[in-house]
């Protein structure tokens, strides 16, 4: 008889993130120390995927009543869920399509195109923008990094501007999207689990993004950069650069964005073979490279969900939403509350729509007690779900991006101007009571006056 694959119920509480902890501590903590000491290569001294190794053979030695087979059985069923899988397969085709319009020159094409018509001052923020509509207009954040990503680096390494700024644009404008798009998968969950119309968050949220967002449009413009300064555009083959317009048109288009990048390699070759620019064995092996470049980070990701998942079995997010839900006392702390608890499982689990779904009991139940617009629940765990898998370094786009650039994830995580900015945005306006409906404040009026009397 096959042993089960479940784990006994026995929570280990705020223990169930050790492995988790292990894994950031030594992956993070060496990367500080090697740049407090000035070294070179910092968050490469100590790989991911063995700093996560050592997550999990910690992970192994907790609930030392069930066997090794039954954990293992679990960290790999975690490893393969559905999510993580596809977005490994998005990584693999969107640096395959890298490697392939490399090959066939559309790299060299596009930067050269971008800097002749657009000044270099602007690129960076006209990243940030693009990421913006095309990710509003797709409503998903993986799928407007895999499509812009190669783009936007590309531009920026031949305009000698910095990549790990360009990187924090991309992810900041994908979020953006992400966050406030009708057909996001984190606006469908946020709004169906606290009861709100999706126009009615949608409005809510907007108000708190915008300034957000045209706060981080003036940082990217003033510290974006004016490139190398003697930068000068070379010949371009529009042709060679139609494969990065037919990703973005789709992408933009709603379409699958496995189809959008298979359609965006398939085209590579087309061209290619038909400008005579490579042969179909260079093709193929500018695909491969590509590709290869991604291995690590697959490996990776697949891990890092092997380790939330038992997390997870071990009982540690009932034990957080528990601590969350013992702190609130009144209406502001209720917002905060909720906030933090749908953005801390949004970074632990590195799922922001898992964490809204998490979240939403929780939402409603506050709603309830503390007479909150189903609109402003919705909202706030969107926010702060989004808000926070931009700032943390073992998300998928952030990992995706470094792996293209060579940057360190923290490099990266300086210029989050965005994220930032949402959060402080949305702090404020629950500080201040900001966008309240007029049932709210007539709630709260009333509360006022019973307790004068």
């Amino acid at each position: 008889m096959s042993e089960k694959k479940t784990l006994e119920k026995k929570s280990l509480g705020g223990w169930a993130f050790l492995p988790l902890l292990v894994f950031l501590a030594l992956y993070i903590g060496t990367g500080v120390i090697l740049s407090i000491m000035g070294a070179e290569k910092t968050f490469g001294a100590f790989p991911r995927h063995v700093a996560l190794l050592v997550g999990f053979a910690v992970a192994m030695l907790m609930q030392p009543g069930e066997s090794i087979q039954q954990k293992t059985d679990l960290f790999c069923k975690h490893m393969g869920n559905e999510g993580v899988m596809q977005v490994i397969l998005i990584y693999l085709l969107a640096s395959g399509f890298q490697g392939a319009a490399a090959t066939m020159g559309g790299k060299e094409s596009v930067v050269n195109l971008a800097l002749h018509f657009i000044p270099t001052k602007l690129l960076i923020p006209g990243v940030f923008l693009m990421c913006c509509l095309i990710s509003t207009a797709i409503g998903t954040s993986m799928g407007t990094i895999a499509a812009m990503g190669p783009v936007a680096l590309s531009v920026a390494q031949g305009a000698g501007l910095s990549t790990a700024i360009t990187a924090a644009a991309v992810i900041g404008g994908s979020y953006f999207g992400d966050n406030l798009s009708m057909i996001s998968d984190t606006t469908i969950s946020a709004a169906k689990g606290c009861g709100s119309e999706m126009r009615d968050k949608f409005k809510m949220n907007f108000w708190i993004a915008l300034p957000a967002a045209l706060i981080a449009m003036a940082l990217y413009t003033v510290f974006g950069g004016t490139g190398s300064g003697a930068v000068e555009s070379g010949a371009f083959n529009v042709l060679k650069v139609l494969p990065y317009l037919l990703v973005l048109v789709t992408a933009l288009a709603g379409m699958n964005v496995t189809s959008v990048l298979l359609l965006g390699i398939a085209s590579t070759g087309v061209i290619g073979f038909a400008t005579g620019s490579c042969g179909f064995l260079e093709w193929i092996q500018g695909i491969g490279e590509g590709m290869a470049d991604m291995f690590s980070i697959s490996i990776a990701a697949a891990l890092i969900s092997g380790t939330v998942g038992l997390a997870r079995e071990y009982g540690g997010i009932e034990w957080f939403v528990e601590k969350i839900r013992a702190k609130i006392r009144n209406r502001r702390s209720a917002e905060y509350g909720l906030g933090l608890l749908s953005g801390v499982l949004s970074a632990a689990l590195v799922n922001n729509t898992l964490a809204i779904i998490v979240s939403c009991p929780i939402a409603n139940e506050l709603g309830e007690e503390y007479h909150i617009a189903p609109k402003r629940l919705a909202s706030l765990v969107d926010i702060f779900a989004c808000g926070f898998m931009m700032l943390i370094p073992h998300d998928g786009g952030i990992m995706m991006l470094t792996a293209m650039s060579g940057d360190s994830p923290f490099t990266v995580l300086k210029y989050s101007f965005y994220p930032i900015a949402l959060l402080i945005a949305t702090c404020v306006t629950i500080q201040l009571g900001l966008l309240r409906t007029p049932e709210e404040k007539a709630f709260e009026n009333a509360q006022k006056a019973a307790s004068s009397v």
